[in-house]
């Protein structure tokens, strides 16, 4: 039966801070197992360590059964490269030899680089490619609606980050292995995608191993719930085997329990101490006591030697404050928009207070939506200048999009890379400030660090931290930089679900207007406008949220 053990997984930073400590899972056939936790636990790096990229310092790991990986990132330059980049280990090596074999004879042209050419495709035979060919058109028609011979060359570059994923994760699927990695599979994907991976996950008798911080994802598929938890001596594992339905519950249960463990041990303890200082007292001046005294030592000895019971968690407490401010009843008016080439003209009008959802499937022109308003707009006032040193490229567009009266956009783009922000810490970006952000003295950069749970990470990289801790950071730089206008794009995508959780809560007090771009489900439900961009080019106003396009929205008012 193929199956994976993590046991016992310890790991140290190259800093010697421990990472992970003690880390044990284990994943059977038919097994859809979550591993979840905050953002910097430490999921990538126990992935890297299953995958024998990474050296562990103690632990094991077996397995039974050939893996398949997805990565978070899908790599390659084609659609052939990609597909082969998921394929198993024997059928990569044959075929990146067949590549360079061939490379060789197109150079060089002789009978030897010929005759190596040949061995290489007997090889590429021999491992299964033209098995795997069979298959990879089967994946790229369900994934593209174009069978492998038409796009098999077609650079990565011209398919959106949801068709990439969603090819990678049909190859996988429909594969030969019988256990599968999968990091962050619904990242990219619309929601139609994800409904679709849902139903994949359910159907699939192999064994899944998976991150996600997507909540309705977890609670559709999940059979056990893995939670890297925060400890000073590195992440420990906690498995929940039940589903995401039961999780909360059960973690709150565990935490009581562990409470109530420790209470008990501190006053056992007390106890003891306070028996041995009875008896060393008596002993003092009866001799009689002394014995009593050394049997009492002994038993407090044995008793710190066994230690206190399993330590508590580092529960994550993320607050985030955004205050936004007052504004012009009309938020953003758009008259007669087009995006070149994206959308037809729309009118649209948002006011102050509102919260509008920017649904659709992907390619749609949503991002490029968000990113005209980052701007400024159409024709922005000095007023409407973007919080934040980010450059935002212009979008090509007609029509007028407006921005009201002290409105100060603040854009969060999950897939800008802030290069402005590489190559300083966490500290020196809040105590320099810039041109819309005044620089904050290192204590009270420290303070508003700990609210988003980054304090530990104040003196790093920004370009080291997590994708998770990134876009916490982002998030802290909106709250600083005073924006009356949140444009969110895909914010809940790499957080995980305590800080999903708290920009939900600290959104619900923002004064001003948030529109923001989501496939995820979850996050959603807090909003109550809906602007759904369709593949056809036209944008629909609902009342709920739609997320098959197909559908026809029902109008407002």
């Amino acid at each position: 039966m193929p199956h994976l053990d993590v046991s016992a997984i310890g790991y140290a930073l190259p800093d010697g801070r421990p990472l992970l400590s003690d880390v044990s899972l284990r994943v059977g056939q038919g097994e859809r197992v979550a591993l979840i936790g905050a953002n910097g636990a430490g999921k990538t790096t126990l992935l890297r360590i299953i995958l024998d990229e990474v050296a562990a310092s103690s632990g094991a790991i077996t397995r039974a059964g050939t893996l398949g990986v997805m990565r978070q990132f899908v790599r390659g330059g084609t659609v052939r490269e990609l597909l082969l980049s998921v394929a198993p280990a024997p059928l990569q090596a044959a075929g990146a030899e067949l590549e360079r074999r061939e490379a060789e004879m197109e150079a060089a042209g002789t009978e030897r680089s010929q005759m190596a050419f040949a061995a290489a495709v007997a090889a590429w035979g021999d491992a299964g490619g033209y098995e795997a060919e069979v298959l990879w058109d089967t994946c790229t028609i369900a994934a593209l609606g174009i069978p492998l011979d038409r796009c098999g060359d077609r650079p990565l570059t011209t398919l959106s980050g949801g068709e990439q994923k969603r090819l990678a994760l049909e190859a996988l699927l429909r594969g030969p292995d019988e256990l599968l990695i999968l990091d962050e599979p619904d990242n990219s994907l619309d929601v139609p995608g994800k409904r679709w991976l849902e139903e994949q996950l359910r159907a699939t008798d192999k064994g899944v191993l998976f991150v996600s911080h997507d909540r309705e994802l977890l609670a559709r598929t999940a059979t056990a719930v893995v939670t890297l938890e925060l400890g000073a001596a590195g992440s420990t594992a906690w498995t929940h085997p039940g589903s995401f339905a039961s999780y909360h519950a059960a973690r709150a249960q565990r935490f009581a329990r562990l409470d109530e463990l420790r209470r008990r041990w501190d006053e056992e303890h007390a106890k003891l101490r306070a028996l041995v200082q009875m008896y060393k007292q008596k002993a003092a001046y009866n001799s009689d006591m002394a014995s009593r005294y050394r049997a009492a030592q002994t038993r407090l000895a044995r008793f710190e030697e066994i230690g206190p019971p399993e330590e508590q968690p580092h529960e994550q407490n993320v607050r985030m404050r955004l205050p936004g401010g007052r504004t012009g009843k009309r938020a953003l008016v758009c008259t007669g928009l087009e995006l070149t080439g994206l959308m037809h003209p729309v009118d649209l009008e948002a006011r102050f207070g509102d919260r509008v959802a920017v649904l659709g499937s992907n390619g749609s022109g949503k991002s490029h939506f968000l990113r005209l308003l980052a701007a400024g707009g159409s024709d922005p006032e000095p007023e409407h200048a973007p919080v934040g040193e980010v450059e935002i490229a212009p979008v090509p567009h007609t029509g007028t999009a407006r921005l009201g009266a002290r409105v100060r956009p603040g854009w969060f783009a999950q897939n800008q890379g802030r290069p402005e922000l590489h190559g300083r810490t966490l500290l020196e970006i809040l105590h320099r400030g810039d041109e819309h952000r005044a620089g904050m003295p290192r204590e009270d950069a420290s303070r508003v660090l700990a609210r988003y749970d980054l304090a530990r990470a104040a003196e790093q990289m920004f370009g080291s931290l997590s994708g998770g801790q990134q876009a916490r950071f982002q998030i802290l730089l909106l709250e600083l930089g005073g924006a009356t206008m949140l444009l969110l794009d895909e914010p809940t995508d790499n957080l995980d679900l305590v800080s999903a959780e708290a920009l939900q809560d600290a959104l619900a007090l923002f004064e001003g207007t948030v529109l923001a771009v989501t496939h995820d489900r979850w996050f959603a439900r807090d909003f109550d406008r809906f602007w759904v961009f369709g593949a056809d080019g036209e944008v629909r106003e609902s009342d709920e949220p739609i997320w098959d396009e197909g559908r026809v929205a029902r109008p407002r008012g």
